[in-house]
């Protein structure tokens, strides 16, 4: 059974800082495609960034600079750092895992692509 369990979410005030964590089981993690999308009420879920196996990185233009991702394949844990959050951050973050192909293909975006999600986790951020 695959599970993917979030964890790090809060409330915080704009410019402040947050760590998203996801541990992965009953895959074999090193070999897939990870990433965090978010998905505001009424809103699409929008690709943030992601991660591939060879720690090859790739992220959406709004985050580039603030936002960092990271995983430990020892610990099946991939981690999303958020600095200088803004308010437009506020969403429903969800780390999802994909086959190593879709990110190195260019579809990390598409969540369509994704196997398997965590069941999310709120970001609040205040202005």
């Amino acid at each position: 059974q695959v599970q993917l369990v979030e964890s790090g979410g809060g409330s915080v005030q704009a410019g402040g800082s947050l760590r998203l964590s996801c541990v992965v089981s009953g895959v074999r993690f090193e070999h897939y495609c990870m990433a965090w999308f978010r998905q505001a009420p009424g809103e699409e879920r929008e690709g943030v960034i992601a991660i591939n196996g060879d720690d090859t990185t790739y992220s959406t233009d709004s985050v580039k600079g603030r936002f960092t991702i990271s995983r430990d394949n020892a610990k099946n844990t991939v981690v999303l750092s958020m600095n200088n959050l803004k308010p437009e951050d506020t969403s429903v973050y969800h780390c999802g895992a994909a086959s190593a192909i879709v990110c190195y293909a260019g579809s990390w975006r598409e969540s369509v692509r994704y196997n398997y999600w965590g069941q999310g986790t709120q970001v609040t951020v205040s202005a």
